[in-house]
Formats: C-alpha cells, structure tokens, sequence
C-alpha cells in the first residue's frame, strides 16, 4: 500500500468516526429539545386560545379586557378576530415558542442549540475528511449524499436562526429526521471511498450537485412547516368552531406559530428556492449534453426531476391565485416534497437509468435525485 493510500484510508476512518461522534451530540441535542418541551411554561402559552373563545367568535369579537384604573374598572376596547379571512388567514399571534416563554425552558433551548452547533461541526468535518479521502467531491454515492444532505439541512436551519427567524421550535423534528438519515447512511447505505466514471469527471458536478443538495435542505424545512401548519390550522378552526382541543394538542400547538405565519414562512422558502432548483435542472442538462452528447434524453432521473419541478411550479402558481390558499396550496406543496424525495429515494432504488453507476455504489446524480 501506497502513503497516499494509507493517508486516503486514514482520512476515511477519521470521517466516519466524525459522523458517529455528530451522530452521538445530535442525540444529545435531541434530549435536550425534548427538555425544552417538557420543562417549558403550560401557563404562558394560552393566547391563542384566549382569542378565540367560542363567545368571542359568536360575537365576532374577543372577550373584552377589563384593567384597574383609577380605584374602579375600565373595560378596554374589545380587538377584533378575524374568523376567517378570504386569503385563508386568521388574526392570532404567534406562540412563545417550544420554551412555552418559561426561563427554564429556554434554558434547555440554548443548550440544545449550542449541541446542533457542535454536531453539525462534527458532521461538516466528516463530510470534508470524506472528500479528502477520495480526492474529490463527496457526493459519489447515496452514503455520502445523505451525510452531505442532513448537514445541509441543519446548516439551513441554523442560519435562519442566525438571521432572526423563529423557527427554534423546528429543532427537535429536525434532530429527530437527521439522526434517521444518518442512522440509514451509516448502516444501508454505506459504501467505501471509490472513484468516479469518467464520464463524471466534471466542474459541473460540484455546481449542480452541490445546488441539488442545498434545494432539498430547503425544500424539506418548507415541507415541515407546511405540515405544522395543516396541524395548527385544523386546531384554530376547532377553537374558532367552539371546539376543545385535548390537553396535549393545546400545550404543544399553542407554542407554534400561527397557522398563518407558518404558511406565509413554508411559502417563502420554497419561492426563495424554486429558482434555483430551475438553474439545477438547467445544469444538469448542461452536464448531461457534455457528457453523453444529449442535453435531456427523458431518463427516470430526468423525468422525476422535471415533474417535481412542475409540482413546486404548480404549488407557487396556486399560491399566488386567491382560490387556492390555504390548505389547498399546502396540499400541492407536500406533493411536490413527496416527488423530491420519490425521485431521491424511489427511483434511486426501484428504477434503473442512463444516471446508475454499478461501479460506485448508485452514483452520483443518481444520489442527487437527477
């Protein structure tokens, strides 16, 4: 054995033991989430429910507010709730988030974001020691596309809480998908370091796989809040409808944002990424005329990708028609998820194409959903 495949061989071993270790903190993480749940305030997480009483909405308006003043009672003006708006909105504030607004449980919140940190550096140091023992981009095979993938996503969320949005709350459901991901990586879908076909050999691999990548961490965390929106939804016309809602539903969705925050958030993110999932396709069919002397040829990978494009394009043009907000549009979102991952997993497994490479595990646009 050579040094330079000694040293490759090392830099393998160093990887996976980065990706157990990020495996190991994401658990940790994970517990910690769960704490912040568990351990926040159920007393401060009521103010959706109290604007929407069954006697506010049989008055149209919320229960009025009566303060001390002056040794007697004022009663202040009552604000208005809108029951339900034709854009499939309603006037409810955001919840206080997972911590339930209790010092407490914000404290297990910081901890568990301070361990996603950690494992998400772990798990990019495993992707990168990867890399480094193949000499080359580490998207070859379903393994190291998944492991590349979940770091993505977690990169995704961290920076939106970076940037201020409120989305801490997505924390635990993302651990919990990761530690999936990873745990099929590590387990099915491992396969040792090899070398690309030739016919891969390509700039284009690191732009348009690597853009691949960053759509569908994108896409998932609109997928998520897409469905944490159906679910916070369906509990705002309960309580709208006089409805009760049971104990555990009350305490976990009230600390959610609203049904509408939630929708207008999925919304943004997959608008913010669908043209970039165009330039992927675009890409890919740039890479695919340089290496097979054919710019699309209606391959299962190709066929996938152009129906999951005309979902996401058919969920932003619902969208943005009045008819179709709501419910309706977030429907057509999850299936447009649901042929991103298909055309991921699915045919990755069930359907063979121009894009299998026997000789690399399933390959690498073929690990891409291309």
């Amino acid at each position: 054995m050579t040094l330079a495949a000694a040293t490759n061989e090392n830099l393998a071993e160093i990887s996976n033991v980065l990706i157990y270790s990020a495996m190991a903190v994401y658990t940790l993480a994970f517990f910690a989430y769960i704490a912040e749940w568990l351990f926040g305030s159920r007393s401060k997480v009521a103010r959706t429910a109290a604007a929407l009483t069954p006697k506010a909405t049989a008055a149209g308006t919320a229960p009025a507010v009566t303060v001390k003043q002056g040794g007697g009672t004022a009663v202040l003006e009552r604000p208005k709730v809108t029951v339900r708006a034709a854009s499939g909105s309603r006037d409810v504030p955001d919840g206080p988030g997972a911590h339930g607004g209790d010092e407490q449980g914000d404290l297990y919140g910081r901890i568990a974001i301070s361990l996603t940190v950690l494992a998400f550096a772990l798990a990019f140091g495993g992707v990168l020691t990867r890399a480094l023992s193949v000499e080359r981009a580490p998207w070859g095979n379903m393994y190291e596309f998944n492991i590349t993938f979940s770091t993505t996503a977690v990169g995704v969320y961290l920076l939106l809480l970076a940037l201020k949005k409120n989305v801490r709350w997505l924390g635990l459901f993302l651990t919990t998908s990761v530690l999936l991901d990873l745990g099929l990586a590590v387990t099915v879908l491992y396969t040792a370091s090899d070398q690309l076909v030739p016919a891969l050999h390509s700039y284009w691999l690191y732009i348009h796989v690597s853009t691949a990548i960053l759509c569908g961490a994108v896409f998932y965390v609109g997928a998520f809040t897409t469905v944490m929106y159906l679910f916070k939804d369906s509990y705002e016309n309960k309580l709208a409808g006089g409805g009760k809602p049971g104990s555990f539903a009350t305490s976990f969705l009230e600390r959610l944002p609203a049904a509408a925050s939630l929708d207008k958030f999925a919304y943004r993110v997959n608008a913010a990424v669908f043209p970039l999932w165009t330039f992927t396709i675009i890409a890919g069919a740039i890479w695919a005329g340089d290496a097979w002397g054919r710019y699309w040829g209606w391959d299962p990978k190709e066929t996938w990708s152009f129906i999951t494009w005309v979902a996401y394009a058919g969920y932003l043009h619902a969208r943005a028609t009045a008819g179709w907000k709501g419910r309706k549009a977030a429907y057509l979102a999850l299936l447009a998820f649901a042929c991103w991952l298909f055309n991921y997993y699915g045919v990755n497994i069930f359907v063979n194409g121009k894009h299998s490479y026997a000789d690399v595990g399933l390959g690498v646009l073929q690990a891409a959903g291309f």
